[in-house]
């Protein structure tokens, strides 16, 4: 199956570089790969998209995306690449099913998740209460109390966020220092509304389900083992995120975190012909705006590299 633009990821940087593919005529093979709709999909309410003046709800907005670029003329397809070869032209990928893809241009807009902690009780709480994203979601916790497990740059720099809606913050942390920068550490300190529970680590979270909704956290501290119950009506976790990846292990150029390095304003990879869009290549931002923009990018910068000749 040839396609002139293939595109791996169906959140809103692969989506939206569907669209932009599609009114080029270029019509755009999209697999949808493992998670269809990407983190969206796994949201509840979403109040910071453009365009909306009302909360709306993550899957919703994705089967939008995804219903706009098929009218287009998007070709979606239901399947997982397992491996891809960007050693010749056009690109080969071959997908879970034993279907082979061929392309003269590859948009990568795989994604990336967070680090989870793996408890069960963390799971079934996820989006009531739960989040990994204090951006997203901080909003929803006017004057609650709420907390933040984590020891780096991120982790410090959500909990100093949500103090800008919470009552109280309380950073966890495994170990008894921080791994965030001194600059961090020290609007830490300064923030009154900021505690931090050093040698101690979540190993679960308490809530009803009638309403489904956070009420507190279990803790145990590393050092004596003790057991006690901190009362929060949401934790944020900051353990970091993992972009997809492992697929281009050796053939695109990546950071030490795995995350895809583009050029300067482009979201053109080490490859020729191979671009990079959304949370995949960007470790700052992670919102689904600016991957929804990198999507754009990356249709327009496919176009013109195919309009070039190559």
């Amino acid at each position: 199956m040839h396609s002139k633009v293939v595109i791996l990821g169906s959140g809103p940087a692969g989506c939206t570089a569907a669209v932009y593919a599609a009114r080029a005529m270029l019509e755009p093979t999209l697999i949808a790969g493992i998670q269809p709709g990407g983190q969206l999909t796994i949201t509840t309410e979403v109040e910071n998209y453009p365009g909306f003046a009302e909360a709306i709800q993550g899957p919703w907005l994705m089967e939008q995306m995804q219903a706009q670029a098929q009218h287009l003329g998007t070709k979606f397809v239901q399947d997982t690449i397992a491996s891809v070869d960007l050693a010749r032209r056009p690109f080969t990928l071959v997908a879970d099913s034993g279907e082979h893809y061929t392309a003269d241009t590859l948009i990568v807009a795989t994604g990336a998740s967070a680090n989870w902690l793996g408890l069960p009780s963390e799971s079934r709480f996820q989006g009531f209460g739960v989040s990994a994203c204090a951006t997203c979601d901080g909003f929803f916790f006017r004057g609650k109390n709420v907390a933040v497990v984590g020891g780096g740059n991120t982790a410090a720099e959500e909990a100093l966020f949500l103090t800008n809606f919470a009552e109280r913050v309380t950073l966890i942390h495994r170990r008894d220092f921080l791994r965030a920068d001194k600059t961090n550490q020290m609007r830490l300190a300064a923030n009154a509304k900021v505690d931090i529970l050093y040698d101690s680590e979540v190993i679960e979270v308490l809530g009803g389900d009638n309403p489904r909704g956070v009420t507190g956290i279990r803790l145990r501290n590393t050092i004596t083992d003790s057991r006690h119950t901190l009362d929060v009506d949401g934790l944020f976790i900051a353990i970091g995120h993992s972009p997809a990846t492992a697929l281009f292990k050796g053939q695109i150029e990546m950071d030490e975190a795995g995350y895809i390095r583009t050029a300067p304003d482009s979201t053109h990879t080490s490859v020729a012909g191979v671009f990079a869009a959304g949370d995949v290549k960007d470790k700052v931002f992670r919102q689904a705006v600016t991957a929804a923009g990198m999507g754009c990018m990356a249709a327009l910068e496919a176009e013109r590299f195919l309009a070039g000749g190559h």
